[in-house]
């Protein structure tokens, strides 16, 4: 199968579910990054950044909730990825698919994956960083960069990344983020409000998106996450484990 028609399979099994998939070679990673960061594929081999968008929350968490018996020790949100990621191999069970997610680190605490750096490779979003701004005002503080999507601003998160480590893709062609902050003072504006009081969530409307997340999704996200069950219990959607 091409890289188009197995494009086209995975926006069938998540799109319905409000995930995005966006290809890549993992040459175009690699080249952007300091060699202790490399992918160790030939650069040639097909991976996807998959996205999720504001309406995953209603489209696949709370049937996820509803419909499947959740692990203890993982993240209510994590195993919900999970589980639509088993159902991408069920899809494809003559590949062999390594699937590294947002939150996976190697023994020394590096990220396996830079997944914004992925994301702007893949043409999904903007990395807007530091570096894109002239005669910054910030000295010598630590300036973070921060992804945006085209339509939806920050409502959005980047949750895996996903390798058919044995399909090639030399024909697969480059596609460039959207650069939907061409000023620098919109950049610098971004780069302050994700830095400084990225709490308030303001950066995440730095243009008006197309969706943004619901109150109870923003509720959701902004608690933290060892409170997040209490929170999906008080809400009827999960049930207290009985007292041993």
């Amino acid at each position: 199968m091409t890289h188009v028609g197995l494009k086209e399979q995975l926006q069938k099994v998540l799109d319905p579910f409000g995930f995005e998939v966006y290809p890549f070679k993992i040459g175009w990673y690699n080249a952007v990054l300091e060699p202790t960061f490399y992918l160790s594929y030939n650069e040639d081999t097909l991976a996807f950044v998959i996205l999720s968008t504001p309406s995953m929350f209603e489209k696949a968490f709370k049937p996820f909730l509803n419909e499947q018996k959740l692990e203890h020790v993982r993240d209510p949100i994590d195993q919900c990825v999970a589980y639509h990621m088993s159902l991408v191999k069920e899809v494809f069970p003559c590949y062999k698919l390594d699937i590294i997610y947002d939150y996976e680190l190697h023994p020394n605490r590096r990220p396996k994956v830079l997944m914004q750096t992925a994301a702007h490779i893949s043409g999904a979003t903007y990395y807007y960083q530091r570096k894109d701004v002239q005669h910054d005002p910030w000295g010598d503080k630590k300036i973070y960069g921060v992804c945006i999507h085209p339509q939806f601003g920050g409502w959005f998160a980047i949750r895996a990344v996903l390798v058919f480590t044995e399909v090639q893709a030399p024909a697969l062609e480059h596609t460039l983020p959207l650069d939907c902050l061409p000023s620098h003072e919109q950049r610098i504006q971004l780069l302050e409000q994700f830095n400084f009081n990225w709490k308030d969530g303001k950066y995440r409307d730095v243009f008006p998106p197309k969706e943004k997340y619901s109150p109870e999704q923003t509720l959701y996200f902004a608690t933290p996450p060892a409170e997040r069950r209490k929170l999906l219990e008080t809400w009827g959607q999960l049930h207290s484990s009985p007292a041993c």
